[in-house]
């Protein structure tokens, strides 16, 4: 009598990513599989794993999640396993990581930013960024992480407020508790509402919300602590974080976001590309042209300049001389005649 064999699970990086794609929370699964919220976490961050019938149903749950993607995904998304991906193109890996990772992004950059359209554009901004860069992100221990960092920081970046279509807000959630949450969030320093949302809202343990915040974990911690302090003075019910995970991601499932299409945001990493290759062509030709123009007209010894021209006081002014008098005029005629006429020498007279 043979047993069966234990049910096969994905990667702990990739249990996150069905969970997400799936729009469940940690809540949920631990609700579905009969554990608690931690046993959930450790489950995704590899720290222990599943046994006997939590297992099974586990795995369960996660084909469910991915067989419904597949159902839903005209390209035919599968579970990004290591030995899949070698037979995926870079098209392909990449459509599936943007199916992935988009949806629950698009949320998790709307509590960071309190603006749809500014989430939709950090998350698609992000994706052009790891599609010019695609063999660096293929390669990265942990794609997804790669692109919600770049998601993040480009949500985050104080520059927007220069824009002109972002210095107006927009409207606010329906639901008063929606805004008044909203509001809180967007009160924090950006570094707290950061770790806030990776640890309570995307589910990641101290050390890797540390590691994507570049910081320390005392420090991450530190600014976590600060953060659920900031919440809990406003709505004293958040302050258990199983609450308060299941209240962000009620507020970030409120708002419908749709992330773009992938070959929309692979066509416009194309173009983008195109462009700056273009400007920087054509800046080093009007650099090459100005320099060979400076070179041909500019002097090729040195020469010094001309000083200024100065008053001289103390000299007489310069005479015309004036008319001939009677006796030079017949001086004149005198001597023009005799020359003229021949070789004649003059001799002294003789006394």
């Amino acid at each position: 009598m043979t047993q069966n064999p234990a049910a096969p699970l994905p990667p702990p990086k990739e249990r996150r990513r069905l969970r997400e794609a799936g729009s469940l929370t940690q809540d949920q699964v631990a609700e579905r599989v009969g554990v608690s919220r931690e046993t959930v976490r450790a489950w995704e961050s590899g720290r222990t794993a599943p046994r006997g019938r939590r297992r099974e149903a586990y795995a369960q749950l996660l084909r469910s999640i991915a067989d419904q993607t597949e159902v839903q995904e005209p390209e035919e998304v599968h579970e990004m396993t290591a030995h899949q991906k070698g037979r995926l193109t870079a098209a392909q890996a990449f459509d599936a990581l943007y199916a992935f990772c988009a949806p629950a992004l698009v949320r998790q950059t709307y509590l960071l930013t309190g603006r749809r359209e500014l989430a939709r554009e950090s998350v698609e901004r992000a994706f052009q960024h790891a599609w010019q860069r695609w063999p660096e992100v293929a390669r990265d221990r942990d794609p997804a992480g790669w692109v919600r960092a770049t998601a993040y920081d480009f949500a985050l970046s104080p520059w927007h407020r220069l824009r002109p279509r972002y210095r107006h807000p927009e409207p606010p959630p329906s639901d008063a508790s929606d805004r008044a949450l909203l509001n809180v969030l967007l009160q924090l320093p950006p570094a707290q509402r950061r770790t806030l949302v990776l640890y309570d809202g995307v589910g990641l343990d101290l050390p890797e919300t540390a590691a994507e915040t570049e910081a320390s974990t005392p420090a991450a911690a530190t600014r976590l602590l600060h953060a659920r302090t900031a919440v809990a003075a406003r709505f004293p019910g958040l302050s258990d974080p199983v609450e308060l995970h299941h209240r962000l991601a009620e507020l970030a499932a409120t708002e419908r976001l749709r992330a773009a299409r992938p070959t929309t945001v692979r066509d416009g990493s194309e173009r983008r590309a195109r462009f700056w290759t273009r400007a920087a062509i054509a800046f080093t030709v009007t650099l090459i042209g100005t320099t060979a123009l400076t070179l041909r007209t500019a002097p090729t010894q040195y020469e010094p300049p001309v000083p200024p021209g100065a008053t001289v006081r103390g000299v007489p002014p310069r005479m015309a001389p004036g008319p001939l008098s009677e006796k030079e005029l017949e001086l004149r005629d005198k001597l023009r005649s005799q020359l003229q006429a021949g070789p004649v020498r003059l001799l002294p007279l003789t006394t």
